[in-house]
């Protein structure tokens, strides 16, 4: 496996480990972890992506079920407290709308910790091949959908941690 794709793996586990720990950790430091994983997340993502061409349909096993989804997002939620909803002016929704599109931090968070721990427990204990394909499966869906949700979360995020 080639290290960029090592530091993204790496970086999902991270990810998903603070996510889960939410519940107990100090809304600070949440935040500020947040600040530190996500640039790190977008770059290891980004620069794996460029790589990556889709030759064959790749799907990675939804192994988040929606309970622990929700919990996941109801522990943010509850950390983040009243900071956690945002006014989201990339919303695709915004285009028809006449009042501003509200959405959450803990949500587009949790977004993300579906993606991430979808694919680690897809390259947990495999072969190289099914890696590669889960990589080239989770480039094809930074490109096209969860790059957009880091960043709108991430400035949300920056926002919190700048006007606190």
């Amino acid at each position: 496996m080639e290290s960029n794709a090592i530091v993204f793996v790496g970086l999902c586990d991270e990810y998903c480990r603070e996510l889960e720990a939410a519940r107990e950790a100090d809304r600070d430091e949440f935040v500020d972890r947040m600040l530190r994983l996500l640039p790190r997340l977008y770059i290891s993502a980004f620069d794996i992506a460029p790589d990556i061409y889709l030759d064959q349909d790749v799907y990675i096993e939804q192994a988040l079920d929606e309970d622990y989804y929700d919990a996941v997002r109801r522990n943010v939620e509850t950390l983040l407290g009243p900071d956690d909803v945002y006014l989201e002016v990339f919303e695709e929704d915004m285009k028809y709308s006449d009042t501003p599109v509200a959405v959450s931090i803990s949500e587009g968070l949790t977004d993300l910790f579906q993606v991430f721990y979808n694919f680690i427990n897809t390259v947990r204990d495999t072969t190289d091949e099914t890696v590669s394909l889960a990589l080239q499966g989770v480039a094809e869906d930074f490109r096209g959908y969860w790059s957009q949700t880091l960043c709108n979360t991430l400035r949300a995020l920056n926002h919190l941690k700048t006007n606190s």
